[in-house]
């Protein structure tokens, strides 16, 4: 037996598995491409447990990789040697406080449940993230974004404080339950898409907004993708205030269709946009009216409110099964590029010469409100052998297009192993002067998650 797992078994509560019998599961991401190897797998039990392995994994030197629902997609799950601290066991909603309108939960609380939770009480969780099943400490580890990222922002606005462990087992509460923030350094935004690199997060602090009176979604249907990215600013200038506005190619909506076995409406359609007005009925169904008119003027070819309920579920549930569905298909490589919405046409149109040039077949789709566009490059028949040089290649070319367009290579997945190499080379020398800095600060001897995102 090992020092490593001699310590970690005079200590650790929870679940154990060590080597061989460490399932697969445990050494990927939801992507299921890069399978890594670890020494030691720990479910944490409660704080304790999470204490008493970093405090073991600092005085041997072994590095450890948080772990929470797994359903990241740029490999920051994905171990080299070492621990994988699992803290989904640890997924109990604490509190939610009315009178400051905050939620307090732990780390591995499913986004899904504390929806749930929070709208049976009337109560909004404004962040919307596709991926329903992720777990809070992961959202807020990569900062995700969502659908409604254009009227209420992403995680980081709503995370107040947070608990987390350092890596020599020192427990450090950050943040505070207030809404305003200008004392001192603001450092748990520091952990805010920081990947796990610098602490291990336990318990969050959320804030909260009223559950809105209504909500409205529209299928807006257009001949070409740049007809529909062009009302965008159309949308925005006509003071409409859009929950959502996402984009899908018709070409793409098919692939979540064929999944789930739901149709999209308006099938003549090349692309759409789906949009979500949101606050008094009344108010939503003047600003609906408006948004009918201002689009058909630009180019729509028709607008279909969504007033039954259950046909806006299908609807997004289609929209958020695309990725899904490119996973059933085979291997294939997620991408969360972000430009400027003014952007999105171009990058959409240079992503379809890539692969009419020779590339990989590329899927794309996105939040047209806030210019992050989701592609997905699917490897379909190219030989095992050619398809890590080809994927090279083209992410190559798609990142240099986005730095080019004055984007950047993720606006919601993070960075993980996925992007690291590509990250490093579009970073100065000051910038990664700067966060290895702060890595130092908080994990001096480089052992959380080391192989991923910027660390050393």
């Amino acid at each position: 037996m090992s020092e490593l797992e001699t310590l970690l078994r005079s200590k650790i509560k929870g679940q154990l598995l060590f080597a061989k019998e460490i399932e697969t599961k445990y050494l990927t991401d939801f992507v299921g491409a890069r399978v890594g190897t670890a020494d030691a797998y720990v479910k944490a039990l409660d704080e304790e447990d999470v204490k008493n392995t970093l405090v073991i994994a600092n005085s041997t030197r072994t590095p450890v990789v948080v772990r929470g629902a797994g359903t990241n997609l740029t490999g920051s799950t994905i171990p080299e040697g070492g621990i994988v601290l699992d803290v989904s066991g640890m997924n109990r909603i604490l509190n939610l406080d009315e009178e400051t309108l905050t939620v307090t939960v732990e780390a591995g609380v499913l986004l899904k449940d504390l929806i749930e939770y929070v709208e049976a009480r009337g109560y909004l969780y404004a962040p919307d993230p596709a991926e329903k099943n992720a777990s809070i400490g992961g959202n807020v580890s990569t900062n995700a974004g969502g659908m409604r990222a254009v009227k209420y922002g992403v995680t980081r606005n709503y995370v107040l404080a947070l608990d987390m462990y350092k890596i020599d087992g020192t427990k450090v509460h950050l943040g505070a339950t207030t809404y305003k923030y200008s004392t001192g350094l603001n450092l748990q935004q520091l952990l805010v898409g920081s990947e796990g690199t610098l602490g291990v997060i336990t318990k969050i602090v959320l804030k909260l907004l009223p559950l809105p009176e209504f909500t409205l979604n529209a299928v807006l249907a257009y001949d070409s993708l740049a007809t529909g990215i062009k009302n965008v600013n159309v949308i925005f200038n006509s003071h409409l205030d859009p929950t959502a506005i996402e984009f899908v190619e018709k070409k793409v909506i098919a692939l979540g269709e064929k999944f789930l076995n739901k149709q999209f409406p308006c099938q003549e359609a090349k692309s759409y946009l789906i949009v979500t007005l949101d606050g008094n009925k009344e108010s939503v169904y003047e600003r609906f009216e408006k948004l009918k008119n201002v689009v058909k003027a630009n180019g729509a070819i028709d607008v279909i409110p969504l007033d039954d309920e259950n046909v806006a579920k299908d609807i997004w549930a289609v929209r958020g099964a695309i990725a899904r569905a490119v996973n059933a298909s085979g291997m294939w490589e997620p991408v969360d590029i972000v430009v400027p919405i003014n952007r999105i046409t171009d990058f959409v149109s240079y992503v379809d010469t890539v692969t009419t040039s020779g590339g990989p077949r590329i899927v794309a789709f996105g939040h047209a409100g806030d210019g992050n566009v989701h592609l997905c490059v699917l490897k379909d028949d190219i030989a095992d052998d050619l398809w890590p040089k080809v994927l090279h290649e083209t992410m190559e070319k798609l990142y240099r297009k986005s730095y080019e367009l004055g984007g950047v290579i993720s606006g919601e997945h993070g960075v993980g192993k996925g992007k690291r190499d590509f990250l490093l080379q579009n970073m100065t020398s000051e910038q990664r002067d700067l966060m290895v800095g702060v890595k130092k600060a908080f994990d001096p001897n480089n052992l959380l998650n080391p192989h991923s995102g910027y660390a050393l």
